[in-house]
């Protein structure tokens, strides 16, 4: 069903048959149900802690002993914020925070794997992008330097990659 026919659909329902189908939406589907919830109560610092607590988690375990090292933990959050909708400022920050709690963990452990680097230097591509494209580069350049930094003392095989990236602040 196309857009146009959803409109023409629902201007011939009146108040009350809308209602209904709201509800019914609500009480059928899990994620019409966390939107409202978010809409009509947005604790997006709620949400940033407990997203932290997440990322950490994957590299600082509470409850085991193995970290997972599962960046994908990270993407799934930051893909939920962008659909509810959280605040930019919000979402570059756990972006941001999901690279430097694995650097943290990569100063403590070496890592012998590629895709380690490579997934880390994906993940930095894309907050760049984010900050330059939500205009929240100036709060976040220190950070997004403080990274770059990291990478060369810590002699990631891949930091030229995340310099490269970087420049792109001074052309945004």
């Amino acid at each position: 069903m196309s857009k146009r026919d959803l409109k023409k659909y629902l201007s011939g329902l009146d108040k009350e048959q809308i209602e209904e189908q709201l509800l019914e939406l609500y009480d059928k589907f899990s994620e019409v149900k966390t939107y409202y919830d978010f809409i009509f109560n947005p604790k997006e610092d709620k949400l940033v802690g407990e997203a932290k607590a997440k990322i950490s988690n994957e590299y600082f375990p509470v409850k085991t002993k193995r970290a997972k090292l599962r960046r994908s933990t990270a993407q799934k959050i930051i893909k939920h914020f962008l659909l509810l909708g959280v605040d930019p400022f919000a979402v570059a920050d756990v972006m941001l925070f999901a690279i430097e709690v694995a650097q943290k963990y990569a100063a403590r452990r070496e890592m012998r794997y590629a895709s380690f680097y490579k997934s880390m230097h994906n993940s930095f591509e894309q907050a760049v992008n984010y900050a330059i494209a939500n205009g929240v580069v100036p709060d976040f350049k220190p950070r997004l330097s403080a990274i770059v930094l990291e990478t060369q003392k810590q002699r990631w095989e891949n930091s030229d990659d995340f310099a490269r990236t970087l420049e792109k602040l001074d052309f945004a």
